[in-house]
């Protein structure tokens, strides 16, 4: 036999080999996990997809893989679609160039840091905008532009709470992209480019997700969208309107309030003693305050720097709509001791009528407020008759506070509605920041030198995996759609000691992988209840089961798993029957 006869043979018997499930690891559980939360965490490690090594770290076997690998291959194919090159870059990076960018420090304790042996700052690639900035210092002309790069990379962020199986980890693939334009204009065009390709992603993976508006965080730039999955084991909220279009996450959404009228009030703030008052609540309940119309005062370390927020009583702070307000780079709550040597008083009778050497920010939903309640300063007095553009040095007026469900779209006044969501992918604008701190220009059309304006484009690949099986399950287990199914078919065998069973069955696992099907037989020496329990669980969309009494009528059995409807089908029609059922699915 020649050498091309023998490795031909060989890989055709590796290949088979692996497609049988009497040689392939698929360590399924009979019960629950007892530490999984979400349904995707308990289905994939019952099913033999995932096991974990330690918090927030999982070794994924080889049912997961070829999930992963359909996954990726869906992406690629769109990102392909739209123009972009695929590169691959290290995942260790030098701190100098996060340093340059001014995250070394805004990453905070989320970035795994080391040293090498001698001695030099490295760290572990959160994300890549800094590493293909650099690359993209190689440009020289506008006649090179624009530019779409993208790669799949492991990501690690040290995740103070690693949860949920896949969806909170601290070690990730990202499929993460970044575009470069000469212009505003073309940056536009790369944006909307990339967010049609994921739209067209996550339809293709079966993954409902909705593009919302969003915060860029720690990233920078403009133009935020997040397309959000609903799932109840999600951690983000999304506020949407069933009456338009209108969606964006509780970090960046509005409503449209209704105007208050107030009375005149008084014409001075007037102390009353509340002793017995510590929280919105209690002023209410006892004093018949109502929480609409008191100032909530919360007082904030922004950069180091002590301030008061200001909310209506009844409203909550979005601590990321105050970062985002300021540009800030590190927010967190003032400690009790802080408080009180600032303003006197302890937390419950705080205000900020005469504060005059701290800033003040209020929320949009006070600007104009007259005959409002608010803390004194001292502990177990408030005041009333507060206007709040009178009696307050407001430096800074923002919208802060979270919308909450039934109050009217911004866009339509429809009611609004909250969704619990999982975040699957997120495209924003970068602007120049990267490009001008790493010194990137090209020459422009007129000759003068341009800084390339960049977008950034992200999608974690094992959470899309995951947040598909928070949408795609029943009792049974994993209901896989077509295009990600690890397998698409599977041919059951009952009895693997019948001759005829064995051969039909042989016989269709052939077929189907000549009509280049991805197809498992199932030749365990198992019982029937035991195989389709495994079947039904993994997720196989499309089951063939090959038994004698079916046989003896010249039949086999199709079983879609989505329905679990069955049909008996003859034996030389079942291939053909699979086909147009994988066909009209894809």
């Amino acid at each position: 036999m020649s050498a091309a006869a023998t490795l031909r043979s060989f890989t055709e018997r590796t290949v088979s080999g692996l497609m049988r499930w009497s040689q392939l690891y698929v360590p399924t559980l009979r019960e629950d996990p007892a530490d999984a939360d979400a349904v995707s965490h308990r289905l994939l490690v019952r099913g033999g997809f995932v096991r974990q090594l330690m918090a927030g770290h999982y070794s994924l076997l080889p049912l997961a893989v070829r999930v992963r690998a359909k996954i990726t291959d869906i992406i690629r194919e769109e990102m392909t679609a739209i123009g972009a090159q695929e590169f691959a870059l290290p995942a260790l990076h030098p701190a100098e160039i996060w340093q340059r960018s001014g995250r070394w420090e805004v990453m905070g304790e989320e970035m795994f840091r080391l040293k090498d042996r001698k001695g030099a700052d490295l760290a572990l690639g959160m994300t890549h905008e800094e590493i293909f900035t650099v690359l993209s210092q190689e440009l020289k002309s506008y006649r090179d532009l624009p530019q779409m790069w993208y790669q799949f990379q492991t990501k690690f962020r040290d995740e103070a709470r690693p949860k949920s199986g896949l969806l909170r980890v601290r070690e990730f693939t990202m499929k993460d992209s970044y575009s470069f334009d000469i212009e505003s204009a073309g940056l536009d065009r790369s944006f909307d480019l990339h967010k049609a390709a994921y739209e067209r992603i996550f339809a293709r993976l079966g993954l409902p997700a909705i593009p919302v508006q969003a915060s860029s965080g720690s990233m920078g730039g403009s133009a935020s969208v997040e397309f959000m999955s609903p799932s109840n084991a999600g951690e983000d909220l999304v506020v949407r309107c069933p009456g338009c279009d209108y969606a964006a996450n509780t970090e960046k959404a509005t409503s449209a309030l209704p105007a208050v009228v107030d009375g005149p009030g008084l014409d001075a703030p007037e102390r009353f003693d509340t002793p017995d008052a510590r929280t919105i609540e209690e002023l209410t309940r006892r004093h018949e305050v109502p929480a609409e119309r008191q100032i909530k005062t919360l007082v904030y370390v922004v950069d180091d720097q002590l301030t008061l927020v200001l909310v209506r009583g009844d409203h909550a702070l979005v601590e990321q709509k105050l970062i985002d307000t300021l540009a800030a780079t590190a927010v967190r709550p003032a400690t009790p001791e802080e408080i009180k040597a600032a303003l006197g008083a302890s937390p419950g009778s705080l205000g900020a009528v005469g504060v005059a050497e701290l800033p003040v920010l209020a929320d949009e939903a006070l600007r104009g407020r007259t005959d409002m309640t608010t803390g004194a300063n001292t502990d177990g007095v408030h005041l009333r008759g507060v206007s709040v553009e009178r009696d307050i040095a407001v430096r800074r007026w923002a919208d802060l506070r979270e919308v909450t469900a039934g109050e009217p779209c911004p866009q339509c006044g429809t009611p609004l509605e909250v969704v619990v969501t999982i975040e699957v992918g997120h495209i924003f604008k970068l602007g120049r920041k990267y490009t001008e701190i790493l010194g990137v220009t090209v020459l422009g059309r007129d000759g003068e030198r341009v800084v390339p304006i960049m977008g950034s484009y992200g999608i974690g690949v094992e959470r899309a995996l995951a947040s598909i099986v928070e949408t795609h399950h029943d009792d049974k287990g994993i209901i896989w759609p077509v295009s990600v199914a690890p397998f698409e078919v599977a041919v059951v065998m009952l009895g693997t000691s019948d001759e005829k069973v064995t051969e039909a069955a042989e016989g269709l696992y052939r077929q189907l992988q000549g009509e280049r099907v991805d197809v498992l037989l199932d030749d365990r020496d198992e019982r029937p209840g035991v195989k389709f329990r495994d079947v039904e669980l993994i997720g196989i969309p499309y089951r063939i089961t090959v038994g004698a009494r079916g046989l003896a009528d010249g039949t086999v059995e199709v079983t879609t798993r989505a329905t679990g409807e069955t049909q008996s089908v003859p034996v030389a029609e079942a291939v053909e029957h699979v086909r147009k059922l994988l066909t009209a699915a894809v």
